[in-house]
């Protein structure tokens, strides 16, 4: 038997021993959680019920970030902007305000599903004339002139003045002070950092290889050049990464 069978012939045992227990417990008559749907769900990780609020990201610190700007009066638009900087300076691999955002937002009060594309755009004096006056017949991808504009801090500013309750500066500010104080990397993002070899030592070697060293698991990480990028986005809002600082 491997594990996942193991898991789904343990659960089901659980769960006919919940049922058992009858009454108006936990999981008994009255109880707003569906057995059938919890029968399903994936062992690997416990179902979790709350009343007032839950964020749900790849990184603890990230999801309490969100969890605390929730207790202070932000709402679910503040939070997974406040989880999203986070993830940028945590996950850098995976997230960043180099790259896009794309939402779409459920507003009780409007009952109307809002969606938003901030995908960037090419800038605006880069065409196929300009890459001809260059001698090129294609667009090297990987190279900076096959990048776009980055839309995911024009994303963070359009969400949190129209949806957001507290500022776009509120929901920097946990991501800021990791930045400057560091975190523990995991041991699946450390590998990251080692895998990041020669086009990171051209460029960003100074960052994510600091003194020349690879940070590996459980090494505290400092980031503070985001840390000064995040705190000008806090101060100026979107103008400040698209117009300079």
């Amino acid at each position: 038997m491997n594990r996942r069978q193991f898991l789904q012939a343990s659960g089901a045992a659980s769960l006919m021993a919940m049922a058992s227990l009858g009454g108006r417990g936990a999981h008994g008559a009255g109880s707003p959680i569906n057995l059938d749907k919890v029968d399903n769900r994936n062992r690997d990780r416990s179902t979790v019920v709350c009343q007032n609020g839950i964020v749900c990201t790849s990184h603890p610190l990230a999801s309490v970030a969100g969890l605390d700007i929730l207790k202070a009066g932000g709402n679910c638009v503040d939070a997974a902007i406040t989880a999203n900087a986070m993830l940028g300076l945590m996950e850098p691999a995976s997230n960043g305000i180099g790259g896009d955002l794309f939402a779409i937002l459920w507003v009780e009060k409007d009952q109307k599903l809002y969606g938003l594309n901030a995908s960037g755009r090419a800038p605006y004096a880069w065409n196929l004339d300009e890459a001809k006056k260059l001698g090129l017949d294609r667009i090297p991808r990987q190279s900076p002139l096959a990048w776009s504009v980055p839309g995911c801090v024009s994303g963070w500013d359009a969400l949190s003045s129209r949806f957001g309750k507290k500022s776009l500066s509120d929901c920097m500010q946990s991501a800021i002070g990791y930045a400057h104080d560091g975190f523990p990397l995991p041991p699946i993002i450390s590998t990251h950092f080692s895998s990041w070899t020669d086009n990171l030592a051209k460029h960003m070697a100074h960052v994510y290889h600091p003194n020349g060293e690879t940070p590996g698991y459980g090494d505290i990480f400092r980031n503070p050049d985001l840390g000064k990028c995040y705190e000008a986005i806090a101060k100026d809002g979107a103008a400040a990464f698209y117009e300079g600082y």
